[in-house]
């Protein structure tokens, strides 16, 4: 009783915690004493062979490398060497080869390390029967073993592996997929730009292999982050519509995504009203998918609005007398 009373009294914090999905969360009010949020904090973990207790001691930097080092010298072969060694096993195809040029558009400190891993994926997608598990779990497996603690270098990570993602998509038939990278990786990219550049990708891959509903749903959520600009970043929500023109401009497209778009243009040229350039770019997007009666009666109206000694207003009249002298046909192909 007096062993168990000084126990007690030996303790600062006890409170029973539950293992989620995500793992093990620290109570906040024990890491708002215990851990300062500007400060790396290092733990050595120890489990006995029991396996009935975790136990972590805080260590110092110099500390965890010390032991980081012991560690690593006295171990076997451990199981995630075991698992890069599975990893680079399977054979590669003659006719179909990973396209590294396309997945890594911007450059990220462990761009080497995920290589051959998201290249032994590519190989499983090419085995007959293709063992989509296995496959699949190479790239889960990519995806979570280089995080770092900078989010723009993660976001890079991600947008590289949503890339190699949609090219087995095309390459392998798996549609399925989509779901998969909007569910578990778009949510993920602290990058607003590349969270933006990854929806789009995700739009103009599901236009052509003709998967119109979820395009409707990706363009829902590009046209959600430009409204997250606050207006006086003009260049960005141009930039991004012009980038999501370019992807559905020359392919089908569904009545809703028609709808999507042009509620959104309409929106944006009503309230640019002292922004003349920013009214012609909206009139121009509307032209390129053939919204030819829409960009005619925007372009008119502006045209009446400007005092004859505007510099633009040459520049109006032109697009004026193209759009009116163009067939008013909206866009044939849609579904």
């Amino acid at each position: 009783m007096e062993e168990e009373k000084n126990s007690k009294d030996d303790i600062f914090f006890e409170e029973v915690i539950k293992k989620t999905k995500t793992g093990i969360t620290f109570p906040k009010n024990l890491r708002e004493e215990l851990f300062e949020d500007d400060k790396d904090v290092f733990f050595r973990m120890i489990v006995p062979k029991e396996k009935n207790k975790i136990i972590l001691e805080i260590v110092s930097e110099e500390q965890a490398k010390v032991l980081a080092e012991k560690t690593r010298a006295a171990k076997p072969k451990t199981s995630v060497s075991i698992q890069k060694e599975k990893i680079s096993s399977p054979k590669k195809s003659a006719t179909l080869s990973p396209n590294w040029g396309e997945y890594f558009v911007y450059d990220f400190e462990s761009k080497e390390k995920i290589k051959p891993i998201l290249e032994s994926a590519f190989y499983k997608f090419t085995e007959t029967p293709m063992n989509l598990e296995d496959a699949m779990g190479r790239v889960k497996y990519a995806l979570v073993s280089f995080l770092s603690s900078i989010k723009t270098e993660n976001s890079k990570l991600y947008f590289s592996i949503v890339k190699f993602l949609i090219d087995i998509i095309e390459k392998f038939d798996q549609p399925n997929i989509l779901d998969w990278i909007f569910e578990k990786i778009i949510p993920n990219i602290e990058s607003k730009f590349l969270y933006e550049l990854a929806l789009l990708e995700l739009v103009e891959i599901s236009l052509r292999i003709k998967r119109y509903e979820k395009a409707e749903v990706y363009i829902f959520y590009v046209l959600k982050n430009i409204d997250e600009y606050p207006a006086s970043e003009r260049y960005n929500i141009m930039n991004t519509f012009k980038q999501l023109i370019k992807k559905v401009k020359h392919v089908e497209r569904s009545q809703k995504i028609d709808v999507l778009l042009k509620e959104k243009l309409l929106e944006y040229g009503e309230s640019a009203i002292d922004d003349i350039d920013y009214k012609l770019q909206i009139i121009e997007m509307l032209e390129d998918l053939n919204y030819i009666e829409m960009a005619y009666n925007m372009a008119k109206k502006l045209q009446l609005t400007l005092p004859p000694e505007s510099m633009k207003i040459e520049e109006v009249r032109k697009l004026v007398r193209r759009l009116h002298t163009a067939p008013i046909t909206e866009q044939k192909d849609l579904i």
